[in-house]
């Protein structure tokens, strides 16, 4: 049997304070999946900016040089940047198409094809690195290279298992797969085969083969795409940045295309992608980046926050706009969002933005423990099924998991209590063979119109896709059990739902105006919900959200995952979970177990990125690291600043929270221990004592009470966090720039294990 939910303790969380003014609370500025599906276009440039906060505003107003948006989860990044493509395009000061967005998916490009055109910014290019990519080197071949393009290859595994017999290698099937991920890191990494073995060593990166063999691997590989005269995807950013690069003339004519660029994501961005935009944009600096570091999850493909981070050293006259109102989730969510990024260490959590919910209190989440893995599917399956009988659409429920191997036993769960559910990840919607033949038929009866009998007695236009699609196998009811039959009535039964709200939203709308608007959906990729829970690997999640979110699995050797050894993976894995979390809207649970099947030895235990989060764990040692505001920064032509994330400004700051359970703090001794004091410590007591000493010896040479100089409280602060410069030090509370000027070098060589006194003696 399971264990016993088990609810985290203590007092709800505070809400944050809000500012007053009606058109930008929450209400107005909603996720995309929670807005209108059939919105009024704004009438007006002005309208267009309606409904935005105020750092969101300031987004879609900077439409001039570099603007770097430190976007955190839920905090509505996507409709920042449409709005400001759309905001620019609306009052004249940009040209269509003249702007190029791009990001990583197919699915966010559709998403931001679709707001565009919600919002009367039609011309847009908004696309893939590769989709622009590849555009460009299909219309500029023949004038740079001479005849037609090669061939692209969908799937280079077959070419790579063709590689590994030529060179006399057998690979698995496992195998195959981590050579070709090899293969693919190198060339986003601008590595040629004969650099792989050093490159791999200096990135950590453990090869699933000797490096000698995968740079012999890699060599024929490319060798077989030259005699086969085809290209991978790889190369197709390869060769742009080739042609780009080599011929001047060409270079012109894109930059006179395009004058404007903006890139989601940007936290994702590799180095080949890196050098493409560099190329794209010249010597101009019309650029507008959006990232979240604490969302790098994409390291194994080359990805690297790097240029985000680097972004005011590249551009020291950037505008920095930090984004962090959380519109997504409840405080109960954020609060354990923000707890777990306090635990993180690195670059990336140097500069993580600490999120403020701006919706009303909510549950808390809750942690789960079962004795095995069928007993934690089996108990998820009952807890959705209980969800949806309470009125829970089943699309908006998620289960998530660490690898796509733990999604059969979900299903199997799901199938078992009646749970219609879908895989995400699978094929896209409209290329779906059923939507397809529903498409045509939807077609055919507009064309006939009233000629057809099918539409005899369907009165509205819900009644006639009805009908219509009946013919195709949609009923009224679902088939039962899951497999490909359910999955297709699923995606019927979208199409059935999507009808419903085009009539809705449209009132006389016509059989062939949804056609229309079915057309338009499937040239940008926006596909309507589909009926069912979506199943889910952490990395396929990334950009979605849903109501519910059951997180399983969570238990180490699997999050973080057995493989992740160096504290950069186990840094990543972390953000994995923190990416995993900020999906849920209003309820999350999560759930680990004890063994693997029924009967075996318990030896598992819960992820070590809980500890201190979940009831009844000790606290993790928590970092005294700075946390970003929300607000904008101006940049200057001056010397950059070392870091993009500016530190918060006097009369900027967000609540302080315990950096050990999350809480809110109100009272002024906690607050400046930046804890709760019945939260465990993890003070360095002989650094206390030290520090101690020489607060009683300043006060006696300045004949003051030992207060003045510091509190006791900001001494067991200084003592928990350890600051190492006087950036960190100046953070702690109680530590002002008065204090830090006089005291700062003494703390400051106390912390680090110095003797003063010797110091002092030297002088």
């Amino acid at each position: 049997m399971p264990a016993a939910l088990v609810r985290l303790r203590g007092p709800p969380c505070g809400q944050p304070a809000r500012l007053s003014p009606a058109t930008w609370q929450h209400g107005c500025v909603t996720a995309a999946t929670h807005s209108t599906l059939f919105p009024r276009v704004p009438d007006s440039a002005d309208a267009v900016l309606e409904g935005l906060d105020p750092e969101q505003r300031a987004v879609a107003t900077a439409l001039q040089g570099p603007v770097c948006v430190l976007a955190g989860a839920g905090t509505g990044k996507t409709r920042a940047i449409t709005h400001r493509i759309a905001y620019g395009v609306r009052a004249g000061i940009l040209q269509p198409s003249s702007v190029l967005a791009v990001t990583f998916t197919n699915r966010a490009a559709g998403e931001m094809r679709g707001r565009l055109r919600q919002l009367g910014a039609v011309g847009v290019q908004a696309r893939t690195f590769h989709s622009a990519a590849l555009r460009q080197l299909q219309y500029f071949w023949p004038k740079a290279i001479g005849g037609s393009l090669p061939r692209l290859v969908d799937r280079k595994i077959q070419l790579v298992a063709d590689a590994a017999a030529a060179c006399r290698i057998r690979l698995d099937r496992g195998e195959l797969r981590d050579v070709t991920a090899e293969i693919e890191w190198s060339k986003v990494t601008q590595t040629v085969p004969a650099d792989y073995a050093a490159a791999a060593a200096k990135a950590g990166r453990e090869s699933p083969r000797d490096p000698a063999e995968i740079a012999q691997l890699y060599s024929a590989y490319e060798d077989l795409k030259r005699e086969r005269a085809v290209i991978d995807f790889e190369d197709v950013l390869l060769l742009t940045v080739a042609v780009l690069q080599d011929r001047h003339d060409i270079a012109d004519q894109v930059r006179a295309q395009y004058q404007h660029f903006v890139v989601d994501e940007y936290q994702d961005v590799s180095p080949l992608q890196q050098r493409l935009l560099e190329l794209w944009l010249g010597e101009r600096e019309n650029l507008c980046v959006v990232g979240d570091a604490s969302q790098t999850i994409y390291s194994f493909t080359g990805a690297t926050p790097d240029h985000l981070l680097d972004f005011r050293t590249r551009h020291p006259g950037a505008t920095v706009v930090k984004l962090v109102r959380d519109y997504r989730s409840t405080p109960q969510v954020v609060r354990l969002a923000n707890g777990l990024l306090a635990q993180a260490r690195g670059r990336a959590a140097d500069h993580r933005l600490e999120l403020v919910s701006q919706r009303a209190a909510g549950t808390e989440p809750v942690f789960t423990e079962y004795p095995d893995e069928p007993a934690e599917a089996e108990g998820a399956a009952r807890r959705i099924r209980e969800l949806i009988d309470a009125g829970v659409p089943a699309s908006e429920i998620a289960v998530l998991f660490r690898t796509n191997a733990q999604s059969e036993t979900y299903e199997q769960a799901l199938a078992d209590v009646g749970v219609p559910y879908q895989l995400r990840g699978a094929e896209r919607f409209f290329d779906r063979p059923e939507v397809r033949k529903a498409g045509i038929a939807l077609r055919g009866a507009a064309r006939f119109g009233g000629n057809d009998a099918l539409l005899d007695d369907a009165p509205d236009l819900p009644s006639q896709v009805r009908a219509v699609l009946s013919g195709e196998g949609w009923t009224t009811q679902p088939p039962a059990g899951s497999g490909a039959v359910r999955e297709r009535w699923e995606s019927l039964a979208a199409l059935v739902h999507l009808a419903q709200d085009f009539a809705a939203a449209r009132p006389g709308a016509t059989l062939a105006d949804l056609v229309a608007e079915l057309d338009e959906r499937a040239g940008a990729q926006h596909a309507p919900t589909v009926q069912g829970v979506t199943l889910a690997s952490l990395h396929s999640a990334k950009g979605l959200e849903w109501d519910v979110v059951f997180l399983v699995g969570v238990a180490e050797g699997m999050m973080p995952i057995t493989y992740a050894k160096t504290d950069e993976q186990i840094e990543e894995e972390r953000r994995l979970l923190y990416v995993g979390v900020t999906r849920a809207r209003e309820r999350l649970q999560l759930s680990w177990a004890l063994s693997r099947s029924p009967g075996s030895r318990p030896n598992r235990r819960p992820s070590r990125f809980l500890h201190g989060l979940r009831p009844g764990s000790n606290a993790a040692a928590g970092r005294g690291g700075a946390a970003g505001a929300g607000g904008v920064e101006r940049g200057s032509s001056g010397t950059a600043s070392a870091s993009v994330v500016p530190g918060p400004r006097r009369g900027q700051r967000s609540p302080a929270r315990c950096r050990v359970c999350g809480r809110t703090l109100t009272d002024a001794g906690e607050m400046k221990l930046m804890r709760c004091e019945d939260c465990p410590t993890d003070m360095d007591e002989g650094l206390y004592e030290r520090l101690r000493e020489w607060r009683a010896g300043q006060a006696g040479r300045s004949g003051q009470p030992a207060f003045c100089v510091f509190t006791d409280k900001t001494l067991m602060a200084i003592a928990e966090t350890v600051p190492d410069d006087e950036h960190a030090l100046a953070r702690i509370p109680g530590v002002g720039m008065r204090k830090l000027g006089r005291y700062g070098a003494d703390v400051l060589a106390i912390c680090a294990g110095r003797d003063i006194d010797g110091e002092r003696d030297q002088d």
